[in-house]
């Protein structure tokens, strides 16, 4: 079973920032919003209002969701505006399903790591899920998430290497274990973090938890990572920085001191917090050497 580590709800230092119930859109900084879409969220990068091609949008949400990006970059931005870029910080199904239809419309290149690039090129799948680390529906159902590979070849460009595209200001971090090439963004000036599945703010095994988004902190999805080493060490990577607020690809975005002290805690004890207990990517407790693990029991 996950190890949670809730965030006090009623301090000031570690609340969920506020969240427009109608269109399920948070104003983050006033360049940034996270906008939530059934199981995942998205980003928006931009001052409401910016001119064409003057934002960005990080990652696509599920499949079917492309109207509603649409509708919400209209209401932030305006009718018709377009975005600089779309970027993503992986290639999993949930957070590129609507990248092909959205880069269409748009006519916008899309960024991702190299090492992604199989994944959104039509060469090669993603490994299996794994439903024995148990926790809950989410984690039962992995097997049925398409794997991909998607081609969006057409429009897919490589990450600069020293700058996020048409985010000044910006850097990227490779942050691998959930997928190879994933990738979080970091601004030093605010200490914002956007972190894509690196680590969550829910717990993403559960149906009812996702249902209820309590902010909860997490490593990455269980059912979805096969590099528990190389996610340790990006969660260690992340924590470094004592972020101040920290947008996340599951759960609600969060600030301050509670969410640090949080973070940290999950970097040192990120093997009894994040790992399962047992599945098929578990980590070698004598070796720390990757390997397929049979189940508990």
């Amino acid at each position: 079973m996950r190890h949670q580590i809730p965030l006090d709800a009623g301090s000031r230092a570690g609340t969920a920032l506020p969240n427009n119930a109608r269109s399920r859109t948070r104003q983050v900084t006033a360049d940034l919003a996270s906008k939530r879409l059934c199981i995942v969220n998205v980003a928006f990068f931009g001052l409401p209002g910016a001119p064409d091609r003057r934002w960005v949008l990080i990652d696509t949400g599920i499949p079917a969701t492309a109207g509603t990006i649409v509708r919400a970059a209209a209401q932030r931005f305006g009718r018709g505006s377009r975005p600089a870029a779309i970027l993503l910080t992986h290639g999993h199904f949930d957070h590129v399903g609507s990248v092909q239809k959205l880069a269409e419309m748009w006519d916008a290149p899309v960024y991702a790591h190299p090492l992604e690039h199989p994944f959104l090129n039509g060469t090669t799948a993603y490994p299996p899920a794994d439903p024995t680390v148990g926790g809950g529906l989410m984690a039962t159902l992995s097997p049925i998430y398409p794997r991909g590979p998607i081609d969006i070849s057409r429009w897919l460009r490589s990450l600069p290497e020293d700058e996020v595209p048409a985010m000044p200001g910006w850097r990227w971090i490779h942050t691998p274990g959930h997928s190879p090439g994933h990738v979080s963004f970091w601004r030093e000036a605010d200490r914002a973090l956007i972190v894509g599945d690196a680590f969550i703010t829910t717990n993403q095994e559960s149906a009812y938890s996702v249902m209820l988004q309590q902010p909860e902190l997490h490593g990455p999805p269980q059912y979805y990572t096969p590099d528990w080493h190389s996610a340790r060490e990006s969660v260690r990577r992340l924590a470094q920085l004592e972020p101040e607020l920290v947008i996340t690809g599951h759960g609600p975005p969060m600030r301050g001191a509670n969410m640090r002290a949080a973070l940290n805690l999950l970097a040192r004890d990120f093997d009894r917090i994040a790992v399962p207990a047992h599945g098929h990517y578990v980590e070698s407790d004598t070796s720390h050497e990757l390997q397929p693990r049979r189940r508990a029991g």
